[in-house]
């Protein structure tokens, strides 16, 4: 059984919710919480499997939850439930932390996949918003690198796994994901290997 903190400032999607994975038995929700703060709190008392991020909040948002939440240790995977899929969103989620990103549009059954999928550690994202990121990754740019991009591209050009890569600049895995998305876009490609080959072309790596 999956043990669920749902986190939503608005207690109608909190109830919808609740009753929604209530009646599943796979699952099993621990507490609800109003606002970022009280997810923080909520989630190093109860430390769930999963906790069920809304984005945009009054006090604390998401973001800034899921930043404090990794920062304490938390174990619980978030994964963020919001009605916003701008780029940025999704973008400071993941950096912050998340373990995936689904829209409050998404069927119930996809949901269910996304909390079991999260919990097992697998990366989540709605088809709406994998399909946005990938068209991001696919526009050519002429920003250059920044330094942390380098080196993260310098860790993954020597077969270091985004796990290897996050241990050894000291920052969360999640990071490491972010970075390599911002390294997909500015180079044009969409996965590791062209970005690799397409970096030694342009002299970013030697």
């Amino acid at each position: 059984m999956i043990s669920l903190l749902i986190v939503d400032d608005h207690p109608v999607v909190r109830n919808g919710l609740r009753g929604m994975f209530g009646a599943d038995p796979r699952f099993e929700v621990l507490g609800e919480a109003g606002d970022g703060a009280e997810a923080v709190v909520a989630g190093q008392r109860l430390k769930p499997d999963v906790i069920l991020m809304d984005l945009r909040m009054p006090r604390t948002d998401g973001v800034a939850a899921i930043k404090e939440l990794t920062r304490l240790g938390v174990p619980s995977r978030v994964l963020v439930l919001t009605t916003y899929d701008t780029d940025g969103d999704v973008l400071s989620a993941i950096e912050a932390g998340a373990t995936g990103y689904l829209l409050k549009d998404a069927p119930s059954e996809e949901v269910f996949r996304a909390v079991e999928a999260a919990a097992r550690g697998q990366a989540v994202l709605s088809p709406a918003v994998a399909t946005r990121l990938m068209g991001q990754m696919r526009k050519p740019a002429s920003e250059p690198l920044s330094d942390r991009e380098l080196e993260v591209l310098r860790l993954i050009a020597r077969g270091s796994t985004n796990r290897d890569a996050a241990r050894q600049l000291f920052i969360s895995e999640a990071t490491v994901k972010t970075h390599l998305l911002h390294v997909y876009a500015k180079l044009g490609v969409n996965d590791r290997a062209a970005a690799v080959a397409t970096a030694f072309s342009r002299g970013y790596l030697s």
